[in-house]
């Protein structure tokens, strides 16, 4: 194929002095950034609103990181019209050229990694090393999809036919709009818009109003790497308006959305139909969030089991759709790892602070974030035993950890998805009851098991039904390539990102058949 084999990029060392040095450096650098104001990005142009959204940092509000443009239906249509006019040029665009343009604009990620890690700390409250796994994974996903979009292109192969030439390719589809949700700003956006455009299509691009501004560098990667105008159009604006004006236009061929249960399953709904002028049904891809479990027996080994369970319950704050947010312990070692459990969460969380500083702890995302966790934990009584409840902070949309203990498998705060640091704790009296309430919720996306018994491994494996299983380490962490991520079940539809199977999505097959007539003499 020509290229070198894909390997995962390697994470920022900051327990080398000469590191941090750099990184903080990079963040003085965005700090004197901050408050700018972005345009929207349509067919190469920049565009102006009425509607400007302040976006703001989480763990200092009076802060404002930027001021977005937000647009509005009419400028979603302009944007789809944008996106239509460079489908053709693009999708004849040479595979070899496309993968090109792809790894240099992984290398010019990869040269402002650090700056971009400045972006994602004071935009959406991530610390240094949760911010640098996910940039990490994001120029993974540029890299990955330069290989995967070669390998594509060579079509498949299919059983002759004496007297016929017979060819099996795939083409792109056509426009389509990418929805991406604030909590991953760089890795989730980017892993749905490479492919995207990886496989020769046009996107237009809605991002979470909260990260925005990220979104904004992001594009600048792009544009900077050399894409088309119009390949890429960035639509900052409020979902109710702008994301269902794009979601029903009659022009869009698909529809790739990462986000929250209630939004995932409207989409759904009003992708599924027929609007004037459209001639196509519509492709959906949602990821919808989980209720993560893991499992714990007597036979895992403990101390690691809590480092590990730790960092996927109050890893940034727990807003994670793959978080572990259920807790199932058996009887015989539940007393000895809850002790455990708790001294490790206090230890970590007691690192409260500012991102921009790499505190290890930091904020929810915005107030309504924050007032919907108070609100679980003001009820936290009434489902199981507290055994350890979040104390607010301000300034910024702080909340330490809540920990309910016996807590029963059909109780609220085991079956919702809850998007911070809150864990509910549940007993099971054998393996096959704690797998049985590993699979009680609606969600199936992520899980973890902590055991070092082969037998219970091996069973663990057969009945735990969830997207993406992990044995013997957290549920949270996907590295494109080697964890292809995605779950079913109410966590959402589709092929797993950073899987060898993703960039069909993005394709349609076409099988050409002709006919070869050989001359005979009579």
């Amino acid at each position: 194929m020509g290229l070198e084999p894909f390997r995962n990029e390697a994470f920022l060392d900051f327990n080398l002095p000469e590191e941090r040095a750099r990184t903080a450096a990079a963040i003085a650098e965005v700090r004197g950034r901050l408050g700018a104001e972005y345009p929207l990005r349509i067919g190469g142009q920049a565009v102006t609103c009425h509607e400007v959204f302040e976006s703001r940092d989480p763990a200092d509000p009076a802060t404002v990181v930027g001021r977005v443009h937000m647009a509005s239906r009419d400028q979603a249509r302009l944007a789809v019209e944008a996106a239509t006019r460079a489908f053709a040029p693009w999708a004849h665009v040479s595979p070899w050229e496309r993968a090109a343009l792809l790894l240099r604009a992984g290398d010019i990620l990869r040269q402002r990694r650090r700056e971009m890690l400045g972006w994602v700390a004071y935009e959406v409250g991530k610390n240094w090393t949760q911010a640098d796994g996910e940039i990490a994974e994001a120029i993974d996903h540029f890299e990955w999809n330069a290989r995967q979009l070669l390998l594509w292109d060579s079509g498949r192969e299919i059983p002759p036919l004496q007297s016929e030439i017979n060819q099996y390719r795939y083409l792109p589809l056509g426009v389509g709009v990418v929805i991406s949700p604030w909590n991953f700003p760089t890795t989730l956006p980017l892993g749905m818009a490479v492919a995207a455009v990886a496989a020769g299509n046009t996107v237009v691009l809605k991002p979470a109003e909260e990260a925005s501004v990220i979104a904004q560098q992001l594009f600048s990667v792009f544009e900077e790497a050399g894409l088309p105008h119009g390949v890429l159009n960035l639509l900052p604006g409020l979902g109710p308006e702008v994301g269902d004006a794009l979601v029903r236009d009659p022009d869009v061929q698909f529809v790739a959305f990462v986000g929250s249960r209630k939004v995932g399953t409207e989409i759904h709904q009003r992708a599924a139909g027929l609007v004037p002028k459209q001639r196509q049904l519509k492709r959906l891809m949602t990821e919808m969030g989980g209720k993560n479990a893991t499992i714990v027996t007597a036979a895992a080994d403990i101390p690691w089991a809590v480092r590990e369970v730790v960092s996927s319950v109050i890893g940034y704050q727990g807003q994670k759709c793959s978080a572990t947010s259920r807790l199932v312990l058996l009887d015989e070692v539940h007393d000895r790892f809850l002790e455990d459990l708790l001294a490790e969460i206090e230890r970590v969380s007691a690192d409260l602070g500012h991102a921009a500083e790499n505190h290890a702890y930091g904020p929810l995302i915005n107030q309504a974030a924050l007032n919907k966790v108070n609100g679980y934990i003001k009820q936290a009584a009434d489902w199981g035993r507290v055994v350890r409840i979040g104390e607010p902070r301000s300034p910024g949309h702080f909340v330490g950890p809540t920990v309910v203990d016996e807590v029963p498998a059909s109780a609220p705060i085991a079956q919702e998805e809850i998007f911070g640091p809150f864990l509910a704790i549940l007993r099971a009296r054998s393996l096959e009851h704690a797998v049985e309430m590993g699979n009680s919720v609606e969600y199936a996306l992520t899980g973890a098991a902590f055991t070092q018994d082969p037998m219970e491994l091996d069973y663990i494996r057969q009945h735990f039904l969830v997207g993406n299983l992990y044995l013997n380490r957290s549920s949270t962490g996907a590295m494109a390539g080697v964890h292809p991520f995605g779950g079913y079940k109410l966590s959402g539809t589709g092929p797993k990102v950073g899987s060898p199977d993703y960039l069909g999505f993005f394709l349609q097959a076409q099988a050409i058949t002709q006919k070869v007539r050989f001359p005979r003499s009579i």
